[in-house]
């Protein structure tokens, strides 16, 4: 049986209740419900519970997309919230996300533990940017690397709010820039990658996570100083915890894999994806 890593709530976080295939979170004063396929138990409270105190739900057209409706009046003023000493903007978007993946941060804890200043971290396919703005807390030098430019605007505004500055932009694929990194020889001392379950290249080619894994560790692998840590998510169903396993332990000698769940408020276990922790 998988270990299980469980991920905590935080003061400005709530995963209060999930089933049917539906979450119900509060982030800071807003509670939203959305979808959720790994929901597919019975919730812990009733629907008119969770009606009565979501502000917002996103309604899903389609596999991908969908529409936020709102359900109780909103509170006023930019929506953040605040990790520790840290703030991150969140908005509603197009697809169901809001700008930042709560579970990451049991991450985001073992970032703050393992960096120390003048120490280097990259963030591969780095989304809006929390587990930089973590690392740049610390005082670590930070490699911010995502191919959405919006997305890297979003991750400044995170910077900014916070109080912080000096992340270094790069906006690239991942996976090339990396090996570019190991061809120029630069080394980390933490890599952090949550790659999605398929991408477009440089060269707009198509690739997919099950396809791509064992070259991401291992270019990983190269990239880290002696010591040096990789923490790898994938929430892709098509890669197994096995095959992470199987390649962690080829190139690294000591791996770490597990399963990331988090408890709701009412109980619940909810799954959230294959966690490596690899150590050079």
């Amino acid at each position: 049986m998988a270990e299980k890593t469980y991920s905590e709530n935080w003061e400005d976080y709530e995963l209060i209740d999930a089933g049917n295939e539906k979450k119900l979170e509060r982030w800071g004063n807003i509670v939203t419900i959305r979808p959720e396929r790994q929901a597919y138990f019975k919730p812990g409270m009733p629907e008119e519970e969770w009606n009565e105190i979501a502000h917002l739900e996103f309604v899903p057209k389609g596999n991908t997309a969908g529409k936020w409706v709102i359900r109780q009046a909103l509170p006023e003023g930019e929506w953040t919230v605040r990790f520790k000493h840290l703030t991150f903007n969140l908005e509603t978007t197009k697809f169901k996300h809001v700008g930042l993946f709560p579970e990451q941060a049991t991450n985001w804890n073992l970032i703050l533990d393992h960096l120390s200043p003048g120490m280097k971290m990259l963030n591969l396919f780095a989304y809006t940017g929390a587990a930089s703005v973590v690392a740049k807390s610390r005082g670590a030098e930070v490699t911010h690397v995502d191919s959405v430019k919006q997305l890297i605007s979003w991750a400044k505004t995170n910077m900014e709010s916070s109080g912080l500055e000096d992340i270094r932009w790069m906006h690239e694929d991942a996976m090339k820039f990396a090996q570019r990194e190991l061809k120029r020889g630069n080394l980390y001392h933490l890599i952090v990658m949550d790659p999605p379950a398929w991408g477009i290249g440089a060269k707009k080619e198509k690739w997919k996570i099950e396809h791509k894994l064992e070259e991401l560790i291992e270019v990983a692998s190269q990239l880290l100083h002696p010591g040096g840590l990789l923490i790898l998510n994938t929430y892709s169903p098509k890669v197994k915890l096995k095959e992470i396993n199987y390649f962690a332990k080829k190139h690294f000698p000591k791996a770490e894999v597990s399963e990331l769940w988090k408890k709701t408020f009412t109980g619940k276990d909810m799954f959230f994806g294959h966690l490596l922790r690899a150590y050079k």
